[in-house]
């Protein structure tokens, strides 16, 4: 596929459409598989244990499905096919509760549980990899491949956007099929999974007919072995220091994010009381919000465009400022939901800048020839890592500070979230700065040599 600057109205559609449907299954993984595994009695132990089993298999799955796709010079067939099983997947869960694992197994309900948590680990790391192979390994590379650096900010302000947009689109939905409830039955869990992965398949079976091959003029010499081992090679590190350097910063952002993202939905839940939220929503506030997130998705987009223009290096520093600030104001916010959301808002939009532009970087820094097979080492550092230590820190710290308990549905008293899991998290951001100085070098001298 011959790239140009100008983005089609088809590639602009199958951006948005799998990368958004990517998003929204990864945000039900990654926010209501953990309100899931409590439901069926596990902690934050059993969480932080399947986000951890979820980091690897995703890692690995990324490293040897990507290169595969160099190697055969196909993107299509993995993002097609995995988004359909990865959709299946997501229904088996609907199957996956106390009641019906007692009934195959004979016992009451409460015997089953810890099989329970078990088989729910077990199958979110097979839905892992079905899409880590579609959406990390395939998509991803795929994006990449179509991209320039021209366009490239402006791909990743489509990509961006899109967790944002998944995010209130799973809460929404959520909230919809559960009919407002606060503590959600085992049905609305079921339906909620049927309705989800049967969006998700059909999303695959429309990419058969909509998405374009990218590999059609690239040949690939290499073994699988020697593809497959190329990005952990020191001359290639030394040879992409750009690219690396670019990794480093992502790697960082991802840690700190992965402190207090799989906890929030439970954090709003258990520490904040949500039920107060709509007595203080007046007219007057919800206005106000509208206006505040327009203004800020409007600056968003506008500072996105000057990115391709003025260059990546200002807004990373920028972004950064605004992501470890509005973390802090979220800690000092407490149980207080009004000033909880306005600072929100804060994180969101410098999490979503600094998203793209680390992203973009990254898409900027990788050899054209081996994008499949650098999307493993780009897991390391944007899941393996972060999702292996994140949790664990989050974990550790609600243990020590969490001044609340809850009781789930089996009788066990658990610690809730604390406020303290976002300070951890600004603590762990401000390391960006040290590498995002020599990325910043590198950003400079591209646009020099652009010119």
């Amino acid at each position: 596929m011959e790239k140009a600057k100008k983005l089609s109205p088809l590639l602009i559609m199958n951006i948005i459409l799998f990368g958004f449907m990517g998003q929204l299954a990864w945000a039900v993984e990654n926010n209501f598989f953990n309100l899931y595994l409590l439901k069926v009695g596990g902690d934050m132990h059993d969480i932080s244990v399947m986000i951890g089993v979820s980091a690897v298999v995703a890692f690995l799955t990324t490293l040897f499905m990507g290169s595969l796709s160099d190697k055969i010079n196909k993107r299509k067939i993995f993002i097609c096919a995995g988004y359909i099983l990865w959709g299946l997947t997501v229904i088996a869960f609907a199957i996956i509760n106390p009641e019906n694992i007692a009934s195959i197994m004979g016992t009451d309900v409460a015997s089953a549980v810890t099989t329970t948590v078990i088989l729910v680990i077990i199958m979110d790391g097979i839905m892992t990899f079905m899409g880590s192979t579609s959406n990390d390994a395939a998509f991803n590379a795929w994006v990449t491949d179509i991209g320039t650096s021209s366009n490239r900010a402006k791909i990743e302000s489509l990509l961006a956007v899109l967790p944002v947009v998944a995010t209130l689109a799973v809460t929404g939905s959520f909230g919809a099929i559960f009919g407002g409830e606060t503590e959600p039955g085992q049905k609305e869990y079921s339906l909620y999974f049927l309705i989800l992965g049967a969006v998700v398949t059909l999303c695959g079976i429309i990419g058969i007919f909509s998405v374009k091959e990218s590999r059609t003029n690239v040949k690939t010499t290499a073994g699988f072995v020697e593809t497959l081992t190329y990005g952990f090679k020191p001359s290639v590190i030394k040879g992409n220091k750009s690219l690396y350097i670019s990794l480093l910063c992502m790697g960082i952002f991802s840690v700190s994010s992965q402190v207090f993202f799989p906890y929030i939905f439970i954090y709003l839940d258990k520490h904040l009381d949500m039920s107060a939220l709509g007595s203080m929503l007046t007219p007057g506030v919800i206005v106000f919000a509208a206006v505040f997130v327009i203004v800020a998705v409007s600056s968003l987009v506008s500072i996105i465009i000057m990115s391709d223009k003025k260059g990546k290096s200002p807004f990373l520093f920028v972004s950064s400022v605004i992501y470890i600030v509005g973390l802090v104001v979220v800690f000092f916010a407490d149980d207080n939901i009004l000033y909880f959301l306005f600072a929100a808002i804060i994180t969101i939009v410098g999490y979503g800048l600094l998203m793209i532009m680390l992203n973009a970087a990254v898409r900027d820094f990788t050899p054209e020839d081996k994008t499949g097979q650098l999307q493993g080492i780009r897991m390391i550092f944007s899941v393996l890592v972060p999702m292996l230590t994140g949790p664990s820190i989050a974990e550790k710290i609600s243990a020590a500070y969490s001044a609340t308990t809850y009781t789930n549905d089996y009788g066990e008293i658990l610690p809730t979230p604390a406020p303290h899991i976002f300070l951890a998290a600004a603590a762990i951001g401000l390391l960006i700065f040290v590498p995002l100085y020599f990325l910043s070098k590198e950003l400079k001298k591209q646009q020099s040599a652009s010119k």
